[in-house]
């Protein structure tokens, strides 16, 4: 048990029995004490460690999202590359164009979307919005076979960081719209990764916690992406201008 957490749990037993003495002093017999002295004094024992408790909480986590970005290799193998992307995409609740194709297919709220996608067999993916789900650096084999895919909106994800980044070198002939803003765990080193899309015409870099010195990191990437129109909004002071 670490020492901070030792103090708390000894104070909340001197506090719970405190109580009890006051009780036996002034009473011939001894109630127990308050229900919020009882449900603390309980807590302090039964999690005695929170900070080993904050890591069991943060590994599950972990796992839940490695396991919904896992690999649909079934799917790829009983219709296809093009729908195995097309179902890992709605499973994670985002949405996608085929190409050739007008209509969006996506999945609402609770998950739930429309099977008619299933007709499209053979049918790459020219668009795909996955922004603010929680597509991770494994879940990017799913869509490794989409040499067609123009647009990739990433908006929001939590789990979209460096690692992620470095991987996007397989739409490297394709892509050319890219949203990676508001992204928490990117940082510039993840964003020189990037230098692999040449086709890139727009990049979306706006309001990334994690950059510092974004006025040099918007040089840098109108340098290496010479063609593209680099858009960088949310940030404090001027992206030109910095000391």
């Amino acid at each position: 048990m670490s020492a901070p957490f030792m103090s708390l749990y000894r104070c909340c037993q001197r506090s719970a029995l405190l109580v009890v003495s006051r009780r036996s002093l002034s009473s011939s017999s001894v109630s127990p004490p308050p229900l919020h002295t009882r449900i603390l004094l309980y807590l302090t024992q039964r999690f005695y460690d929170v900070e080993m408790l904050q890591s069991w909480m943060s590994l599950r986590r972990w796992k839940g999202v490695q396991k919904r970005n896992s690999f649909y290799g079934y799917a790829q193998q009983q219709y296809g590359s093009d729908i195995a992307a097309a179902y890992y995409i709605l499973n994670m609740k985002g949405g996608f164009r085929f190409v050739g194709q007008s209509d969006w297919f996506s999945a609402d709220r609770r998950g739930k979307f429309n099977w008619a996608f299933m007709d499209h067999k053979n049918t790459p993916l020219e668009e795909v919005n996955m922004n603010y789900t929680g597509i991770n650096y494994r879940g990017l084999e799913n869509l490794e076979g989409q040499k067609t895919l123009r647009t990739l909106s990433l908006r929001g994800c939590p789990e979209v960081d460096d690692w992620f980044l470095a991987r996007l070198h397989m739409f490297q002939d394709s892509l050319e719209e890219l949203d990676i803003s508001h992204c928490p765990r990117i940082t510039t080193g993840g964003l020189a990764a990037l230098r692999n899309l040449k086709g890139l015409k727009r990049l979306d870099v706006s309001s990334l916690p994690e950059i510092s010195s974004p006025g040099v990191v918007i040089i840098l990437l109108e340098e290496m992406l010479p063609k593209c129109d680099v858009t960088a909004n949310g940030y404090d002071h001027n992206l030109r201008e910095e000391s």
